[in-house]
């Protein structure tokens, strides 16, 4: 994982073309190489480290997939899941769990972000906590 350095310095204003641009190029991509990429990936791992090579590899992808709908999602799950106060969703290296995780702990979980943590702990006890990430640093404040 990588750790920003905190800086003084405001954030660097995106132009809305270029961002567009960039998001419809990585649709692309992901749609031309991603499943190519998927299936060479599940037999390399299979036959170079086993089910636990395959299951290592599934396993980081559906963090990478959490942590994209942390950012996809973010204005829905701050307006439902969160009150005003809670910490926010939608930094894009965390996971959706570990922010339900730190609202839990500062107790500004809505009933709606209670009931989606009740869920998380039936599949795994304590999921939501024990998946906070501590080394996480806000784009935003």
């Amino acid at each position: 994982m990588i750790i920003k350095k905190n800086s003084s310095s405001a954030r660097k204003k995106v132009n809305p073309l270029l961002g567009l641009l960039l998001f419809a190029i990585s649709i692309v991509l992901l749609a031309i190489t991603g499943p190519l990429g998927f299936i060479y990936g599940i037999f390399h791992q299979l036959f170079t480290k086993g089910l636990n090579g395959l299951g290592d590899f599934l396993l980081k992808i559906a963090i990478s997939i959490d942590q994209l709908g942390n950012v996809l999602m973010q204005h829905l799950f701050n307006t439902l899941w969160i009150t005003k106060e809670g910490y926010k969703f939608g930094n894009r290296d965390e996971t959706i769990s570990s922010a339900i995780g730190k609202n839990k702990q500062l107790n500004t979980l809505t009933t709606f972000g209670k009931i989606i943590d009740k869920i998380l702990d039936f599949i795994e006890q304590n999921h939501s906590l024990d998946s906070i990430d501590y080394y996480i640093h806000p784009d935003e404040e």
